[in-house]
């Protein structure tokens, strides 16, 4: 992809390149994301953000040390942590004159053609209006992301939806292995998935794993957009600035090709 053509990209981040260890927001990294988008908004292209955050934002509002288990806790701090979330991208995105807008729904939402219509509306009119869309699930009123996927699935409806070229996953590892790294020194990163088989389902953990935005729920993600046409990658979100060589075509994390 040629960073010089208008591209619509869809830029998911989790809770693990959000946060530090702690569970608290990582305020230099958060930061130095908005001004990549920001940077990215400015050369023409439309950006969507889908996010996490907010219950480790929760956390450090009611000062928590440890993320609790319980659904309605976790429940609770989205909805504490969900505005204090926003005001952050606001604050963060006005720095350099970009308006942002929050977008939260649910799963049901997506499966109702109605809704599901009116909703792609919403997205390209406020991309029209040259606002950025910042989404998250609604989690104090569902718990599909607090259990299941920390919006790795939603950020691949979301591109599927809108029609991206692009989906771009930031994580915690450096993309797909060919066995799991933190028990193979000799793991070899997979930078070219043509398509996506039962043994690469396989190498995450299984087509079946569930957990909470494991590399199985990215895989399952990377499925869904990729049958839809839009390619994938999957990379470290440590370092915001690689969105600048994805852009340009150069090989960063675990690129996914779209199904023709």
């Amino acid at each position: 992809m040629e960073n010089d053509a208008k591209k619509r990209l869809v830029v998911k981040v989790g809770t693990s390149t959000l946060t530090h260890k702690t569970g608290k927001v990582n305020i230099a990294r958060m930061a130095k994301l908005v001004s990549v988008l920001a940077d990215l908004h400015n050369m023409g292209h439309e950006v969507i953000l889908v996010t996490s955050g907010a219950v480790g934002i929760g956390m450090g509002r009611l000062n928590l040390n440890e993320r609790p288990s319980e659904t309605e806790k976790l429940q609770a701090l989205a909805a504490v942590g969900q505005g204090e979330l926003m005001f952050m991208y606001d604050k963060l995105f006005g720095e350099y004159d970009v308006v942002v807008s929050q977008l939260l729904f649910t799963f049901d939402v997506l499966e109702n053609e109605e809704s599901r219509k009116h909703l792609l509306d919403t997205f390209n009119q406020l991309l029209d209006y040259g606002a950025i869309p910042i989404v998250n699930e609604n989690d104090s009123v569902s718990v599909e992301e607090l259990i299941n996927g920390d919006n790795d699935c939603l950020s691949a409806t979301v591109a599927a939806l809108t029609n991206a070229d692009m989906l771009i996953m930031f994580t915690d590892t450096n993309g797909l292995y060919d066995s799991n790294p933190s028990e193979n020194k000799d793991a070899k990163l997979i930078e070219f998935v043509e398509k996506i088989t039962p043994e690469i389902e396989n190498l995450a953990g299984g087509a079946g794993s569930r957990g909470t935005g494991g590399f199985a729920t990215k895989i399952k993600a990377a499925k869904i957009a990729t049958e839809a046409g839009v390619p994938v990658v999957i990379a470290n979100g440590e370092k915001p600035t690689r969105i600048y060589k994805i852009l340009e075509g150069k090989s960063v994390g675990t690129y996914f090709v779209a199904a023709n």
